[in-house]
């Protein structure tokens, strides 16, 4: 199999490389770096293409998706307490606009 050939891969493995695709490029990663890091993910998850036969299956490992899980959140807690208080404070009276604007319509 040629490198950067799919045809090997089951309709399962391109259905999640398509969302994983479309996940990366959702937070604006440019259309052939996302396609590049799903197939990636998929391999590291799937251990390559599903060939057939007996005994050749091997559980899918998941901990490409576990990890982005976990790495959330960094932004946030990188900012001074000050800077986060801040920012609920300003959501809060923004929740408390739009609600009197609402009542009020």
């Amino acid at each position: 199999m040629p490198r950067g050939d799919t045809s090997q891969y089951t309709d399962k493995q391109e259905r999640k490389a398509d969302h994983i695709a479309e996940s990366y490029e959702a937070r604006g990663v440019p259309e052939k770096e996302a396609e590049r890091r799903a197939w990636a993910t998929v391999n590291k998850e799937s251990g390559g293409d599903k060939k057939s036969g007996s005994g050749r299956g091997k559980p899918e490992s998941h901990a490409s998706s576990r990890k982005g899980r976990r790495l959330g959140g960094k932004a946030s807690a990188s900012r001074s307490a000050a800077a986060r208080s801040a920012s609920a404070t300003k959501a809060a009276a923004t929740r408390k606009r739009n609600a009197e604007h609402r009542a009020s319509t």
